[in-house]
């Protein structure tokens, strides 16, 4: 299934943001499409193409914004007025949807990050995860 794309503007896709490129865009909708129903704020009734719109404020927000959520909740809530289209979402609903796609991305990023800075090698020591390339640890 192709991903949804929702345009912030007139003339751009919601996905022309330097920091996220389309593999990004797709790999978050497509996860969204899978988990949206499991989500606790969804609601009987409504299909993905209700939560898609507030998934893409938050997702391409993160990487436009950065920082804190709190800081970046106007420019927001500016995104999903403009790109809502048909959604039914409430404004509660629409803002938790946007919240947990951010607060997806923000996780991701920071897992990026530590594998960057640290390899993963060392992150894996340094969260005592086990390594199974070499087989099972030994007792």
């Amino acid at each position: 299934m192709p991903a949804t794309v929702h345009s912030f503007d007139d003339e751009d896709s919601c996905d022309t943001v330097a920091r996220v490129d389309r593999a990004d865009a797709d790999r978050e909708d497509s996860y969204w499409r899978r988990a949206y129903w499991r989500e606790r704020y969804y609601s009987t009734g409504l299909d993905y193409e209700d939560y898609a719109p507030a998934y893409c404020v938050g997702y391409i927000g993160h990487a436009q914004y950065g920082g804190n959520y709190e800081d970046a909740q106007r420019c927001l809530w500016a995104n999903w007025v403009r790109i809502k289209g048909d959604s039914r979402l409430s404004m509660d609903e629409a803002g938790m949807a946007i919240r947990a796609a951010w607060d997806r991305m923000a996780g991701r990023r920071n897992v990026q990050a530590a594998k960057r800075d640290f390899g993963v090698g060392r992150l894996r020591r340094s969260l005592k995860m086990p390594s199974f390339e070499s087989g099972p640890a030994s007792a």
